[in-house]
């Protein structure tokens, strides 16, 4: 094996391990399990409740408006599909990653809801990873589509 196949052997690794990782922590949100600990921060009341469910439900839509707008250039993967195009309409006029934003947030309602030290680990190494994924994206991104820096700089989020 060249430098070269194994360079992109180890860089397709590192994307599958991202984007394992992150489906990992989201399906951890399903699951309670009983060797866990479950302690609360705080005692969880309805106003955090009903502010937990607000927070995923303008999420979940962020997310479903974000899916649309992508089309057929959506893939779990950080590295852009071969006949993509670079998405600059839609709710990608206002940011750059609104359906990872759109998992953080997710996720923090869900922590908002059960107020307890797992849901916040969870949340915080969801916002981890999807942190390496725009990271990594973004530079796949700028490889590939040569207005994506312009594109990035102006909208900022």
């Amino acid at each position: 094996m060249s430098k070269f196949q194994l360079k992109n052997f180890f860089k397709a690794a590192y994307d599958l391990m991202l984007v394992s990782l992150q489906f990992i922590i989201i399906s951890l949100h399903f699951f309670q399990w009983e060797f866990i600990p479950q302690k609360q921060i705080i005692q969880a009341s309805p106003f955090s409740y009903l502010l937990g469910i607000l927070i995923i439900i303008i999420a979940f839509i962020t997310m479903l408006v974000s899916i649309k707008d992508l089309g057929r250039n959506l893939s779990p993967f950080p590295r852009p599909k071969n006949n993509s195009n670079l998405v600059t309409k839609g709710i990608y006029r206002f940011t750059c990653h609104p359906m990872y934003y759109s998992l953080i947030f997710i996720s923090i309602g869900v922590f908002i809801i059960k107020l307890s030290i797992y849901y916040l680990f969870l949340t915080i190494s969801l916002a981890l990873i999807i942190k390496f994924k725009i990271t990594l994206e973004e530079k796949y991104l700028m490889n590939k589509f040569k207005n994506y820096l312009l594109y990035k700089n102006e909208v900022k989020v």
